[in-house]
């Protein structure tokens, strides 16, 4: 069964034209009076309908640098008396009473200050939209709520759904703040990749935390349920040098961290470079952050998971290049069979493949069962190849691929020939034998001739040698020959 959604207003809808706006003269503000009173009645009676007296806060969010709301923005967001001043207690998930929540609906109806749903799963939902539209969600029907709202001199018209419905059907997973992601975290730590995490607690507000080694786990312990994260690069310690930078036009968002180790985030312009200059005295170290999206740069984010590890919370993070690396990471499996583009042959020797937008390698020795001198024995850059991966780890984001496992391991084919007296061609001269190619091809199987097998002849490269074929063990990937032994059984 759909559910019963109904916008609550104080506005007549006799009072609207043709294109359902409205024209009466009800103020869009609120008169901290009666109507806003029946307003909180009207939720109430909802409530009550439902069978609701617990509430849970989804998306808070408080104003910007920029404030829309109709009436002036208020120092403590609206929440004084409902949430102590670091708003612990205010974020997503978070369990309140009725009570309070009708509390935050006042604070919503007069526009400015926090905002949030309010919401019981899919049995209850109250939205709070502009001009104090009100949205009460229910999964049954509630002629009672509906008579009292009336009653009250509100206006409740049914609807399909609620505008401000969550909706956050974007394309992509959202990596959660899991095991594999403090990992990964703690690993790009210890590497220097990355140094400064910013705790987004609710929409609008940040905390920002310096990380080591050494204090990692005790950031974690202290960040807020449901929080997004975004972890950056560290500070530069020239903080003069990243204030000559600032852009000569428009708004930046300066981080820096002060002489106590304090670190602060502001959004300026160009009008308050002087002031933010006085702010940021005496600071240790400092970055400045661009505004738009595409320009800002951070290694990887998350969004905390809950305390049995199940990601909850709705909202998103913007996707860096590693969050999208790890979206594709979590596709793969050991032994999974895939198919990619060689893009590069390195110097060291590692072959890089492109395997759906990431880049995987293959080390030389992945490439094939029998010797060869350098990858391009094998492979071409721009060749499409197939290969089988060997691990995913999450934590370096590599990806080992092997060719010749897909490949027929030659060796245990050869432990038949074991006894039998071939003509090889010697490949290489150590001091402890002779490597003898004993598989009539280039790239053929070598064995060892050790000097305690090998006979007075004068033996050198290229010179063909007999031999007999002693053992092949695969495991250890030898071949054991005899010179002398060829020859006693060839004279026999």
């Amino acid at each position: 069964m759909p559910p019963f959604v109904h916008r609550i207003t104080k506005y007549d809808p006799a009072d609207r034209d043709e294109h359902g706006h409205y024209i009466g003269s009800e103020e869009p503000t609120s008169d901290r009076g009666a109507v806003e009173s029946a307003y909180l009645q009207a939720v109430a009676a909802f409530a009550a309908a439902a069978g609701v007296d617990q509430l849970a806060i989804r998306e808070p969010q408080i104003p910007g640098p920029a404030h829309f709301g109709l009436e002036p923005a208020v120092e403590g967001h609206g929440l004084r008396g409902l949430f102590p001043p670091d708003l612990s207690g205010f974020h997503d998930g978070a369990e309140i009473s009725l009570s309070v929540g009708l509390e935050l609906v006042r604070a919503m109806l007069r526009d400015n200050g926090a905002w949030c749903r309010l919401e019981v799963e899919d049995r209850f939902a109250v939205h709070v939209g502009w001009d104090q539209y009100v949205y009460v969600r229910t999964d049954k029907p509630s002629e009672s709520a509906l008579a009292h709202t009336r009653a009250l001199g509100l206006f409740p018209e049914r609807l399909q759904a609620s505008p401000y419905e969550a909706d956050f059907d974007e394309p992509g997973v959202q990596r959660p703040a899991d095991d594999d992601f403090w990992a990964r975290l703690r690993w790009s730590v210890a590497v220097r990749q990355a140094a400064v995490l910013e705790e987004g607690y609710v929409d609008n507000a940040s905390r920002w935390h310096r990380l080591t080694e050494h204090t990692l786990d005790a950031v974690r312990a202290r960040l807020s349920p449901r929080a997004k994260l975004t972890v950056w690069p560290d500070l530069s310690a020239d903080v003069e040098a990243v204030l000559a930078m600032l852009p000569d036009e428009g708004p930046v968002e300066l981080v820096w961290e002060d002489g106590n180790g304090v670190i602060t985030s502001t959004i300026a312009d160009e009008s308050e470079y002087r002031a933010l200059a006085a702010r940021t005295a005496g600071a240790r170290a400092a970055a400045a952050l661009p505004l738009d999206v595409d320009s800002r740069h951070p290694v990887f984010t998350a969004v905390m998971t809950d305390s049995d590890g199940v990601l909850r919370a709705r909202w998103r993070t913007e996707p860096t290049l590693s969050d999208r690396n790890w979206a594709f990471l979590k596709t793969l499996r050991r032994g999974q069979i895939v198919t990619g583009k060689v893009t590069e042959i390195a110097a060291f020797g590692v072959t890089f493949v492109d395997i759906g937008g990431f880049t995987a390698m293959i080390n030389v020795p992945e490439l094939s069962w029998r010797h060869i001198d350098h990858p391009s024995d094998v492979v071409t850059v721009g060749q499409e190849v197939s290969a089988e991966v060997l691990d995913v780890d999450l934590v370096r984001e590599r990806v080992p691929l092997s060719l010749k496992a897909l490949q027929a391991d030659p060796m245990p084919q050869f432990i038949q020939q074991v006894g039998q007296i071939v003509t090889g061609v010697v490949t290489k001269l150590v001091p402890f034998g002779a490597f003898v190619r004993v598989e009539d091809r280039e790239d053929g199987l070598e064995g060892l001739v050790h000097n305690t097998e090998m006979s007075d002849a004068v033996v050198q490269v290229g010179a063909p040698l007999l031999v007999k074929i002693l053992d092949v063990d695969p495991t250890r990937r030898r071949i054991t020959l005899s010179h002398l032994q060829a020859l006693a059984d060839e004279g026999s």
